[in-house]
């Protein structure tokens, strides 16, 4: 059987660790030059910082993905520095390009898709000046180059990402300004009782890093509105109101932005799975059910690219869906071996709905975004000419989504293809026309899923 899994993160290594344990040897494709995911990320060969320095108290999971993955490298037909641009799940095809250079044409009769998620931003003035960059940027220049976005940052947004890089700055010797939280205590509060039933080391870690960057001296503002980046070709400050109102300027030259994450799902969509909009996440979200079988025949998902869910869950979800990729091939599974998983991976989603409820999308915000502000910074597509869009399509009779709207303004026609803007620009749109952001729609995938080079034969 033909077997390929996409994506070496969490849970792409344990896919492929339980599939090498049933006696297949699949082909294992990730983008990077070397596996271990945005959250496990390797930093190059002759890196000074150790693991704990680069994943703190994560060190010992880091450790313990990375030694798996290279103890399986051998066992599969591994292909790092390899992008999958195009599937086709009726076909059994799919199509990558490997070190930007060589095309192939993949055959599988079952594909495992582990491909993660990225930031979720909403565009602020100011926001397209170099040193501003997405939390998640922010945290793989630190691990993979070794490097800050700035010598004092602020950083902005909601969720456990946000006082995570801003403890990892901190603890790597960068001036951490102020962390801008657009989530209020009273969100976190009353969702406590939740994330500590529920969230066992992760919830206690959670509150660790936070008192440490309070005890460092590091100002946390809560129930805060970021209102702009301020500076000309570079940032000079950053402007918020706090909780009663009052505006503040915080001078730094680096920023950092997000809310949350959303997963990478392109290649499900293109894989024809269908996708559901989870009002929990406040995310648009390909359909499977709880062990990571799609609708779709041979196709498999797991990790934060299925749903968002951490790390933890990630290798969880590898291995379930590697398992029940087995079982839908008539292999004998002891219940006992996926049972212990299920019952985490139940409480898991529990403790997610209340980290959600602590920390949720600030959807009036992205609705708010400034007219001039630009929203899709690939086509140059400002938040008023999204709203204009909206008021034609009102009046014109034609459908109000966003698809639609991208016919109007060419927002997520670019290199991004909406993975940035699309998730605010849905916002604008269902705020100017009064319906609920699902029924705005989501950008529909396209092929190639990220540039690609069009390469030409050399003259003879």
């Amino acid at each position: 059987m033909r077997i390929v899994v996409v994506g070496a993160g969490p849970a792409g290594t344990r896919a492929v660790e339980r599939l090498v344990e049933a006696g297949h040897r699949p082909v294992w494709i990730d983008e990077a030059p070397d596996g271990g995911g945005r959250i496990y990320q390797r930093p190059p060969l002759g890196f000074a910082r150790t693991p704990e320095q680069l994943y703190g108290m994560e060190a010992k999971k880091a450790r313990a993905v990375h030694e798996t993955l290279d103890r399986l490298k051998a066992q599969a037909d591994w292909r790092p520095e390899t992008l999958v641009w195009n599937l086709r799940a009726k076909e059994g095809l799919l199509y990558t390009l490997s070190q930007g250079r060589e095309h192939a044409e993949v055959g599988f009769d079952a594909a495992i898709l582990c491909t993660g998620a990225m930031d979720r931003v909403i565009p602020l003035p100011g926001w397209t000046m170099p040193g501003v960059t997405s939390l998640g940027g922010a945290q793989i220049a630190l691990k993979a180059q070794g490097c800050g976005i700035g010598r004092r940052v602020v950083f902005c947004g909601a969720g456990p990402l946000l006082y995570l890089i801003a403890y990892q700055y901190a603890k790597a010797g960068a001036e951490v300004a102020a962390v801008v939280d657009t989530a209020s205590f009273a969100d976190k509060a009353k969702a406590a009782p939740g994330m500590a039933l529920h969230g066992g080391a992760t919830f206690w870690k959670g509150l660790y890093y936070v008192g440490w960057l309070r005890k460092s001296g590091v100002p946390i503002f809560e129930g805060a509105t970021p209102l702009r980046i301020e500076g000309e070709g570079a940032p000079t400050g950053f402007a918020f109101r706090d909780a009663a109102g009052i505006e503040t300027i915080i001078p730094c030259d680096g920023v950092g932005l997000g809310w949350g994450l959303k997963p990478e799902a392109q290649l499900a969509d293109l894989a024809g799975v269908p996708f559901r909009f989870d009002e929990v996440q406040h995310n648009w979200v390909p359909a499977r059910d709880a062990i990571g079988r799609t609708p779709v025949r041979g196709i498999y998902l797991a990790g934060d690219g299925a749903g968002i869910g951490g790390a933890d869950v990630a290798e969880l979800a590898g291995r379930r869906a590697a398992i029940a990729l087995l079982q839908d091939h008539g292999a004998a599974i002891a219940p006992a071996e996926y049972a212990a998983i299920d019952r985490k991976l139940a409480k898991q989603s529990r403790f997610r709905a209340a980290l959600e409820k602590a920390f949720p999308f600030p959807k009036a915000l992205a609705a708010s975004i400034p007219d001039d502000t630009l929203l899709c910074r690939c086509e140059s597509v400002t938040a008023g000419q999204m709203r204009a869009a909206a008021d034609g399509s009102r009046a014109e009779g034609l459908a109000p989504e966003v698809n639609r709207a991208k016919a109007f303004t060419r927002i997520g026609m670019g290199r991004c293809q909406g993975r940035v803007c699309g998730p605010a620009g849905a916002e604008i749109l269902a705020a100017r026309l009064g319906i609920p952001t699902a029924e705005a729609g989501r950008l529909r995938g396209q092929p190639p899923v990220k540039p690609i080079p069009v390469m030409q034969d050399e003259a003879p």
